[in-house]
């Protein structure tokens, strides 16, 4: 098994570019200008998508335009198009039950409320893919999550979200080769 499709979730648009539900396409970001990719509008695809090249293995980067919540559209016509199976797949988002500075890698599993994880779930016709789960913090009210993740982190979560993307950019070479495990172990025991 190796990552084949990185996806990182999160809204098009300025408007949205630096809120804590975007975290996902800041990973993808970094991971193209650390690889050499260059994102391109893909309308087949519902999204921009780059491919680079990662410890020897092509790898395609996609930022969904269709917005978090039908984040799913985008994510099965790639996957589709170029035959690339779920559990070749690596999602990045936003994770409220983790706090800032904590990143956690993890196979299946639900979509613990999460739009963009429910509709990929449903796109895909499985929840067998890899995620990888970067902490943004909760706000400590239900009722107040929806306006939390459609704003900017403030400067104290900000710099831990910042030291955690650069702690997984760390290990995405381990998780490209399929040694999940250790690229796990290496993350989850981050200080």
């Amino acid at each position: 098994m190796a990552i084949k499709l990185i996806v990182g979730l999160g809204n098009p648009g300025k408007d949205y570019q630096a809120h804590r539900h975007n975290v996902g396409f800041w990973f993808c970001d970094a991971l193209a200008h650390l690889y050499a990719g260059i994102f391109k509008k893909e309308s087949k695809f519902f999204g921009d998508a780059t491919q680079v090249n990662i410890a020897g293995a092509n790898v395609r980067l996609l930022k969904p335009d269709t917005y978090m919540n039908a984040s799913g559209k985008s994510v099965q016509s790639i996957a589709k198009f170029y035959q690339i199976n779920a559990d070749e797949i690596l999602i990045v988002h936003d994770e409220l039950d983790l706090n800032p500075g904590v990143a956690k890698i993890k196979f299946s599993g639900g979509h613990g409320g999460h739009n963009g994880l429910r509709d990929t779930i449903k796109a895909l016709g499985s929840k067998d893919f890899y995620r990888l789960r970067i902490g943004i913090g909760h706000p400590g009210d239900k009722s107040k999550v929806a306006d939390f993740v459609l704003h900017a982190p403030n400067k104290s979560e900000f710099e831990p979200i910042q030291t955690t993307l650069v702690d997984s950019l760390n290990v995405i070479e381990q998780l490209i080769k399929g040694d999940v495990d250790s690229a796990m172990k290496v993350l989850h025991t981050q200080k």
